[in-house]
């Protein structure tokens, strides 16, 4: 496994590679790995023939500047948990690296990032595209693994690659949780004790509001979720959506698509976590 910080490096590298025939699988991540991590690059080993974990904190997505901050970083911990997996090359940028000149850009998703996490964090997904667009033009990959936890950020990054006509396949891969069903996430480690006791409700609940598609409203669903979240006082709700997989908009009816999904996103304490639950796909 080779540690790579420049992207002439990078592309002298990954030039080789491809000249001998090799299948490209890239797993963009903001370090602080964990096993859903991990996971995406087990399957990218799978597909594909040379696996690319990049390492880059991307100041342009986050809207908070503490959040930014505190956002947990350790290339050493990183570095020897991929040394275990299918990961080849660890592309670890400096913010000059990935923007030499700043990246004034602005995408137009249009329904997709003005809703849930679009409405809540501002430029947050302009700043996923940019960073996302940079990466890919750096490492070219044929494959690129993408959790389903960030659920909107997939079909945001899906409709980049149709905007930038990037010959990429973005797969999708399970979301992958803790024993007490948490979903993982890089910001569990800066949890207190109480709400780390505390954030498991969110999946629990989430797991529950399946048995309401045969026998409830999707009214009755959200005023379920969201009354136990915010029973929990570790807990806060930002927001619960019951929305179209496709076009991210709101449900009003199991009956309006064939494909529903319900996202959430609940302040435990300081830290911000998400989720979401697969209610009907056909």
């Amino acid at each position: 496994m080779e540690l790579i910080k420049t992207s002439n490096e990078l592309t002298q590298r990954l030039t080789f590679e491809k000249k001998n025939g090799k299948l490209i699988g890239f797993v963009p991540t903001m370090g602080a790995l964990h096993e859903g991590h991990l996971s995406l690059v087990e399957q990218a080993g799978k597909e594909c023939d040379t696996v690319v974990v990049s390492i880059f904190v991307n100041p342009t997505q986050f809207n908070d500047p503490k959040d930014l901050e505190r956002y947990p970083r350790d290339l050493d911990t990183d570095m020897t948990l991929l040394a275990d997996t299918s990961c080849e090359l660890v592309f670890a940028p400096s913010v000059e690296e990935v923007y030499p000149q700043t990246d004034e850009r602005v995408f137009e998703f249009g329904q997709l990032d003005e809703v849930m996490e679009g409405e809540h964090r501002p430029g947050h997904f302009n700043g996923v595209a940019q960073v996302v667009s940079r990466l890919f033009d750096m490492v070219k990959p044929d494959k690129a693994f993408f959790g389903q936890k960030d659920f909107q950020q997939l079909a945001i990054v899906r409709d980049m690659v149709r905007q930038l006509n990037f010959g990429t396949e973005v797969v999708a891969c399970p979301i992958i949780r803790e024993p007490d069903g948490l979903a993982m996430s890089s910001r569990n480690r800066l949890l207190t004790q109480k709400h780390r006791k505390s954030a498991p409700l969110i999946a629990k609940t989430l797991s529950e509001s399946c048995n309401f598609v045969q026998s409830k409203s999707v009214a009755d669903t959200k005023k379920f979720v969201t009354d136990a979240i915010n029973a929990d006082e570790n807990l806060k709700l930002e927001y619960f959506e019951i929305v179209d997989g496709q076009t991210l908009q709101a449900v009003d009816s199991w009956s309006e698509s064939n494909y529903i999904v319900g996202c959430i996103a609940v302040f435990a304490g300081d830290i911000r976590l998400i989720d979401n639950v697969v209610y009907k796909f056909a």
